[in-house]
């Protein structure tokens, strides 16, 4: 069983950063492709990013690019979502996630077997 937890969510103004991380647990992280994806106030959840199991690939939402950075550290069991520029349509619940097929990338929510329970970030005008 993986089990994640998001962490580093907050409050923070149009144009500023901020770095979440994903800490991993159960199984064998450095196996695990890792996804984020976000869900907005009344919006379907959508795919933000991911990486492959080394960090070597990383793919991300055209929304984003440019903007966001996806890393990880394997030997701290933990993935990372740098995000700079941020504006007020960023603001959403932000999830990591591990897909059911653990080694490869998928931008499909359905693809996803292992979820989060969420950091909020905000971004304010």
């Amino acid at each position: 069983q993986v089990q994640l937890v998001e962490s580093g969510g907050g409050l923070v103004q149009a144009g500023g950063s901020l770095r979440l991380s994903c800490a991993v647990s159960g199984g064998t992280f450095s196996t695990y492709a890792m996804h984020w994806f976000r869900q907005a106030p009344g919006k379907e959840r959508e795919f933000v990013g991911a990486i492959s199991r080394i960090g070597t690939r990383t793919y991300y939402d055209d929304s984003v690019k440019g903007r966001f950075t996806i890393s990880r550290d394997n030997a701290k069991n933990t993935v990372y979502l740098q995000m700079n520029s941020l504006k007020v349509e960023d603001t959403a619940v932000y999830y990591c996630a591990v897909g059911r097929d653990i080694r490869t990338v998928t931008t499909q929510t359905g693809g996803m077997d292992y979820w989060g329970k969420g950091t909020l970030v905000t971004v304010s005008s």
